[in-house]
């Protein structure tokens, strides 16, 4: 790769296009799994709850073109009518708005602009006597709208907004008849890279992989349902020592590996333990295994086809993964951001930001002991150099506004100090201007066992993750065969439905079981709990959802129909309680993809699923004289728990 130095960045990429959309893959070199290393994993505990705030910040929203009427979130529709308030209110003053849902039982939403305000123009010559002033002015300023119904002032200038009901009840019909992407928040960038899943060629993804996996593909529906262009990529570690082993192993137990092909590998796992056994003990294997590297480096064809074979037999198990989980990524491994790894470090090289050190190349970090290195002793390239050369795509060929990375906490200070570099090379704005593009590390603690180690099987090995889901699924057909013989309605079931219905609980209790939890802790893998039907579990949720979509059949209406002849109405509390809800659903994703925090959506869901179970305890639906509005309530429910599901990767059941 060193012949390519003197070539221009903009040679290598017209010679090294993109690669072309698959449907699987993951990273590594040896024992260097950006997903999770059993090295870095066992590190991370001590990260879980020191780290927040520096791996998720803030989006803080930039200019954007107008937004239609009415589009948005209801705290971003607020947010609007509050700037125009400040602006009149104090117009020499420049301001964010401040709108947060209101606990108190004096209005729906709040403005706390008032006693910041008053902080920065008390003592100028204001007429303002008090914040409370302040609020009171922001309050009568607020322009006309159909939205709010009322507003009140309490204490030092907090505004109480309470929304309008037949605002709340038209903005539920509208998303009903137009659909449920009409609730899309509207967050401030346009192209984002998700950077997750991971696992190591040669290797099989096990329960380590699981949360960069189900983490990084909730966060990137979340940002598509947003309407920004999400890039899947999948790093997947193609490049390395390892191969070389690999390579070496496979010429000389199967000198006629081309004829035998894949048969010459068989199981990927026993192949990789038997070269990495035979790679350590035997030191003259050891030295052929290098050249094996260095020729394939070379480009050398024999070389290159095994290369080819073992990545092909990995990504193919990878993809039987992927497919049960519904995860779609794009593969671009190490391998592919290789060529661009000498024009990148001749750029920082240039700026003087690469030092001789022992060596070594590398990177001084203020604020770290260590450097970064990024030329090894050997002149070997790292995973810091292939890094650095993946973000410098990322931002100039790919123009992404927005590059997030989903590996455990363990990895915290390696992003940190890769990050830096890029700041120092002017790649990125520095942070506190809140501008961008911008970086974000999306860490996560480790899945435990019931002995509160890390997850292993009984013989001390990783548990693999296609294992994993055959018991999940298979617990949770146990336990609807169960379920169905006692109530007797084992007869109404097919067997398509009964395989179908069992794969959408089981793999969605995994997936939920894991993102309900703020991703920063680690949390304890419990078949018994997630696959629970009582508390906090994703098949509580179906049920509550097959319920719904229980009374709404027993009413034996057109709910297609309803919704464009009959209207909604929030007379009854509970009624209120709940549209008032379902209308925050913007809101909490905006909030789950500004903070990248998906149990965020978790919380949303359960509490969504009480509310209703409150309003259907305390209003009757079928044969009331509100059959039609609540019949429309039910069915919106349904509806935004169904787009929950879908963020979640999660498939509804619509029975149960």
């Amino acid at each position: 790769m060193r012949a390519l130095a003197a070539a221009s960045v903009t040679a290598v990429v017209a010679a090294h296009p993109p690669a072309c959309f698959r449907l699987v893959s993951p990273r590594s070199s040896l024992g260097h799994c950006r997903a999770s290393s059993s090295a870095r994993l066992q590190r991370s505990a001590c990260y879980a709850t020191t780290m927040g705030d520096e791996i998720s910040t803030s989006v803080v929203t930039q200019s954007q073109e107008p937004a239609a009427v009415g589009a948005g979130s209801v705290k971003q529709q607020l947010s609007k009518l509050v700037i125009s308030s400040l602006r009149t209110t104090v117009p020499e003053v420049d301001v964010e708005p401040m709108v947060e849902v209101c606990t108190a039982k004096f209005g729906d939403y709040q403005c706390n602009n008032a006693m910041g305000l008053w902080s920065r123009i008390k003592g100028s010559g204001t007429s303002f006597k008090n914040p409370n002033a302040i609020g009171q002015a922001i309050a009568k300023n607020l322009p006309p709208s159909d939205i709010i119904e009322s507003t009140s002032v309490a204490g030092p200038g907090f505004v109480n907004i309470v929304l309008s009901n037949s605002w709340v009840a038209k903005r539920i019909q509208d998303m009903l008849v137009n659909g449920i992407k009409t609730w899309a928040p509207i967050l401030p960038v346009k192209r984002a890279v998700l950077d997750f899943s991971s696992p190591n060629i040669a290797k099989e993804m096990h329960v380590g992989h699981l949360r960069s996996t189900i983490i990084g593909d909730t966060l990137a529906r979340m940002f598509e349902f947003s309407n920004v262009e999400v890039l899947r990529r999948n790093h997947v570690g193609d490049w390395g020592t390892q191969f070389g082993m690999l390579i070496q192993y496979l010429f000389e137990k199967f000198p006629n590996w081309e004829e035998v092909g894949t048969q010459a590998i068989g199981d990927l796992q026993t192949f990789y333990k038997a070269s990495k056994n035979r790679f350590d003990g035997d030191p003259e294997f050891k030295d052929r295994a290098q050249q094996a590297v260095v020729r394939l480096q070379g480009g050398e064809e024999r070389y290159r086809a095994a290369w080819n074979k073992i990545c092909e037999i990995s990504r193919n198990e990878f993809d039987l993964v992927y497919k049960r989980l519904t995860v779609v990524l794009e593969e671009k491994g190490e391998s592919f951001y290789n060529p661009y790894i000498p024009q990148v470090l001749e750029e920082l090289d240039n700026k003087g930001l690469i030092k001789e050190s022992e060596g070594a190349r590398v990177i001084f970090i203020e604020g770290h002991q260590i450097p970064l290195i990024v030329v090894k002793r050997d002149g070997g390239f790292n995973y810091a150099s292939t890094d650095l050369a993946a973000l410098w795509y990322r931002l100039n060929v790919e123009k992404a506004e927005w590059i997030i990375y989903v590996t455990d906490v363990g990895q915290q200070q390696h992003f940190d100090m890769f990050f830096s570099a890029a700041r120092m090379a002017g790649w990125l704005p520095d942070p506190k201007e809140k501008k961008f593009p911008k970086t974000n590390h999306v860490g996560f603690g480790l899945v435990l066992g019931s002995d509160g180690k890390r997850f292993r099987t009984r013989s001390t090995e990783v548990v693999r993750l296609g294992e994993l889901l055959d018991e999940a699924k298979s617990r949770s057909k146990s336990e609807l065969l169960q379920r169905l013989t006692e109530n007797g309605k084992i007869v109404d079931w097919t067997e398509e439905e009964l395989e179908a219905t069992s794969e959408a609980v089981g793999y969605g209790a995994v997936k939920y079981a894991d993102l309900k939890n703020n991703r920063l802790t680690n949390y304890t893998f419990s078949f018994e709990q997630m696959l629970s039907d009582k508390g906090n579990t994703a098949v509580y949720l179906q049920y509550a959802h097959a319920r719904i979509c229980s009374i709404i059949r027993k009413s034996n209406k057109d709910v297609e129909e309803l919704k464009m002849s009959g209207a909604i109405s929030l007379d009854h509390p509970d009624e209120r309680v709940l549209g008032l809800y379902l209308i925050r659903f913007a809101e909490v994703v905006e909030e789950a993809c500004t903070n990248l925090l998906p149990n965020v959506l978790c919380e949303y869901l359960y509490n969504l699923s009480e509310m209703f179970t409150r309003f259907y305890t305390n209003c009757q639906v079928v044969g009331s004289p509100e059959e039609t509005s609540r019949l429309l309530l039910c069915q919106a429910t349904a509806v935004v728990m169904r787009q929950c599901f879908e963020l979640l990767g999660i498939s509804p059941v619509y029975k149960l």
